[in-house]
């Protein structure tokens, strides 16, 4: 076998041996139904969105096989996002509180309480709040690396520069593709 081959039927195995593995290891989602309190973290970490803003785990990706995970976001001032694509997961919103502006491709949508917007994978999107104190439940599904991403990020002493940034986006299947938006 010329090494060319063995490298690429070794590689195509890979994902093969890996749900193999899974299957044999059984499921390690969540056994039994669980609750989260308001203002509290599935694991009771505090991960902060932009140093400030609450963005508490409620349903983890290790509760889910990495189907899904669900976040509530507590947003105290008009902000939001750079306008960013996830590459492998769909985001859905529910606004519980406030009301917001989200850009998703060419289209602006302005959402309020009671309301829900889907954002397929693929798609630049972003959102700012626009009431001074607003509130949102939101899924990643598949959940990916979100919370990995988070708690990176709300980990950070200092603001990384661009490169450092470009890294850690793309090392969790994100790319920024322009800036945040603003009033």
């Amino acid at each position: 076998m010329q090494r060319k081959d063995f490298i690429t039927k070794t590689l195509l195995a890979i994902p093969a041996l890996a749900v193999a593995n899974k299957l044999q290891a059984g499921s390690t989602s969540a056994k039994e139904p669980f609750i989260v309190d308001a203002g509290k973290s599935r694991f009771g970490d505090t991960v902060k969105f932009l140093g400030v803003h609450p963005n508490d785990l409620k349903i983890s990706s290790k509760d889910t096989d990495g189907q899904l995970s669900v976040f509530e976001y507590s947003g105290y001032g008009k902000v939001g996002p750079t306008l960013h694509v996830h590459f492998n997961q769909d985001e859905i919103f529910t606004i519980t509180e406030g009301e917001y502006r989200f850009v998703v491709g060419k289209e602006t949508h302005h959402l309020k309480a009671g309301q829900t917007i889907f954002l397929p994978r693929g798609i630049p999107h972003t959102w700012i709040q626009l009431t001074d104190k607003g509130k949102m439940i939101y899924f990643l599904q598949p959940a990916g690396k979100m919370e990995e991403f988070f708690t990176l990020m709300n980990s950070l002493t200092e603001r990384p520069s661009q490169e450092e940034m470009d890294r850690i986006h793309a090392a969790h299947d994100m790319k920024v593709v322009g800036p945040p938006l603003t009033l």
